[in-house]
Formats: C-alpha cells, structure tokens, sequence
C-alpha cells in the first residue's frame, strides 16, 4: 500500500475538496483512534510536501489513464472532477442549475485589479480605472468574488478588498500565483510612474518657460526704461541749448 493510494480513496470519499492539511490530519489521526490497525501508523506523519508529491503523481496517472473524471486542485483543496465532455448527460442526471448572469465588462476589469493588486482600497482602484466602483465593488462583493480583508493603515482606515476562495473555484485556480498575466501589474504601475515623471516634467517646462518669460519681460522694460531715459536725456540737452541761444541773443 502508498500514501498515494490511500489520499485517493480519501479524496474519491470525501463530501467536499480537501486541503493538504485536512488530509494530514486525517492521516495522523487514523492510529489514534484505531489503535489495532497497526499498518497505519506508518502514514501518519507525511510532509506538506510528500502528500502534495502523491496527489501529483495522482494527477498524471489519472490523465494517462483517460478516464471520464481526473483530480484537480481548486484554491488549494482537492478534488475528483468529471471531465466537461460529459456535462451534457450529467445535467440530465442532476439537473441543470440556473447560472448567474455574466459579470459586465467594467466588473470584470475591477475585479482583475483587485485580483492582481490585493489587497487594496476602494480609492486606489478608481484612482486606476478612473471611474467610480462603488456599483461594482457591491455586485462583486454580493456574488461572492471578493470581500473585506481588513482597513488600511491610512486616514480614515479605509477598507481593503482582496478575491475569495469561491474566485479561485470558479475560476478553476490552484491559488493566485496561476493568474495569467500577472506582469500586467508591474506595467501598471510602471505607467503610472512613468505619467507622473511627465507631468514632473511639464511642471518643470512650464517653470522654465515662465522664468524665461519673465528675464524676457525685465530684459524689456529694462530696454524701454534706458530708452525714456535716453530721451529725458535729450530733452534736457535740448532745453540747455535754447537757454544758451536766449541768453546769447
């Protein structure tokens, strides 16, 4: 007997997908309770790592096997699945449930932003989409694809949300490191930045242009100022002369 065929009739007998951890109790547990079934207690102490090694060797031998059911893990727990090829007659078996309507393409858009940058805050998704999600975050939150992870260490400790267990069933995940894509989050960021260094920059131009602006408009009332000067100048040597022509005369 293996481990590996022991976690299967486990998991083929279990009511709900089962997690590492619960199967490693189950397996600790067996000896203590039924103390005469000695060959037990050889399997009642295997690593995270040896139960997680058996139920992928489960994987592959179930694949090859090209059976109508294989096991999967969804958001970490595991499970026997039929394969979708069948789904047409086990609707017939059990009776096709009425599917929720699809999420709309802005719930869609929030929810990958909450997916990919978790936890987060309501302000800094709008402040990514530019748009208003309140709409959004409730129809999110009321079908169950994110929720309340805590409040943020910020001015008015504003609630952060972070995806649930049932996104990672629904979406057929293992856990959230199998999300697709996910350097679209650094790119995000990156452009934002990026937008920021440029207005810097404009700031800066505009700084710029506005000095330049004013050394022009000094540098020309400088200009008009010794222009009046001169002219005052000329005025006055023009006075002189006539009084010196009068006094002459």
């Amino acid at each position: 007997m293996e481990l590996k065929e022991i976690l299967e009739s486990i998991v083929f007998s279990a009511q709900k997908p089962m997690s590492i951890g619960e199967l490693r109790i189950i397996l600790r547990d067996t000896p203590e309770k039924l103390p005469d079934e000695k060959h037990t207690r050889e399997f009642a102490k295997p690593t995270a790592r040896a139960v997680e090694k058996a139920l992928e060797e489960l994987v592959v031998e179930h694949d090859n096997a090209n059976r109508s059911y294989r096991l999967a893990c969804v958001g970490g727990n595991w499970q026997f699945v039929t394969k979708p090829d069948f789904a047409p007659w086990l609707q017939v078996l059990v009776g096709a449930k009425p599917r929720p309507p699809k999420l709309s393409q802005p719930a869609l858009e929030t929810l990958a932003i909450i997916a990919y940058r978790q936890p987060i805050t309501r302000a800094e998704i709008e402040q990514i989409r530019g748009v208003a999600v309140d709409g959004v975050v409730v129809t999110l939150t009321e079908r169950e694809l994110i929720e309340i992870k805590g409040e943020a260490d910020a001015p008015g400790r504003p609630k952060i949300y972070g995806t649930t267990q049932y996104f990672l069933e629904n979406f057929g995940l293992k856990n959230l490191d199998e999300l697709p894509a996910s350097d679209e989050l650094r790119r995000i960021e990156v452009e934002l930045s990026t937008a920021s260094n440029m207005e810097d920059e404009d700031q800066s131009q505009l700084n710029f242009d506005s000095n330049s602006h004013d050394e022009e408009a000094d540098e020309e009332a400088d200009e008009e100022a010794d222009e009046e000067a001169d002219e005052e100048d000329d005025e006055e040597d023009d006075e002189e002369d006539d009084e010196e022509d009068d006094e002459e005369k």
